[in-house]
């Protein structure tokens, strides 16, 4: 993945996250803090407007700035863990030459181990992990086996997918959602839409470029 490839990542996910703003503020007034969104909107604002600065760097380099600046500027618990994330991801990358589909799963693989770390949480406890998790170890095992990107690209939609869904009956542990006990469940955990959000955005940016490029072989 170059840093251009990096850059069009960011602003179609700042574009998705935009567009959904509705959903996922109803998600966190439900069982949230209530800030998630302005967290996570103004953290999209802030990577999409280093464009130029990420632009000269390498792809490891420009993951690193981004992940140091949103540590500067997103506010609540989800700043440090989406800084962790970016920085994760940069680390894994550097000094790799053969920037494709299995490196950058491993490197997706390193951001959400540092989120899990960082955060102290594990799968089934009703955080954006749910999805990050099985994404991250089905992206893993398909690009081991040299799966086609289309191929891929669709079944982590599907994935993120079942893992948001999956927070809807899961009793919370973490944030503020865990003093919620049983009332929390039957709510999907806002930040497991964002996530799933934002694979979405993504994989259809990658798909569409597949397209293109199939289109004009």
């Amino acid at each position: 993945m170059s840093t251009d490839r990096i850059i069009d990542c960011i602003s179609a996910v700042q574009r998705a996250i935009l567009a959904n703003e509705r959903d996922i503020e109803a998600l966190d007034r439900e069982i949230g803090d209530g800030d998630h969104f302005i967290n996570v909107r103004r953290g999209c604002a802030v990577a999409a407007d280093m464009r130029d600065q990420l632009q000269p760097l390498s792809a490891d380099e420009a993951l690193n700035q981004v992940g140091l600046k949103l540590l500067s500027t997103i506010g609540g618990a989800s700043g440090p863990l989406i800084a962790s994330f970016f920085m994760a991801m940069g680390k894994a990358l550097k000094g790799v030459e053969a920037l494709d589909s299995r490196a950058f799963a491993t490197a997706f693989s390193a951001g959400v181990d540092a989120i899990r770390s960082r955060g102290k949480a594990d799968l089934g406890e009703k955080t954006m992990l749910d999805v990050l998790i099985p994404v991250s170890r089905l992206f893993d095992r398909m690009a081991a086996a040299g799966e086609p990107l289309e191929r891929i690209c669709g079944a982590l939609k599907d994935e993120a997918h079942r893992g948001m869904i999956s927070t809807r009956d899961m009793v919370a542990t973490k944030g503020r959602a865990h003093f919620l006990g049983d009332r929390a469940i039957g709510h999907i955990d806002p930040g497991s839409k964002t996530c799933q959000v934002a694979i979405w955005a993504i994989c259809d940016l990658f798909l569409e470029r597949e397209r293109q490029l199939q289109a004009t072989a």
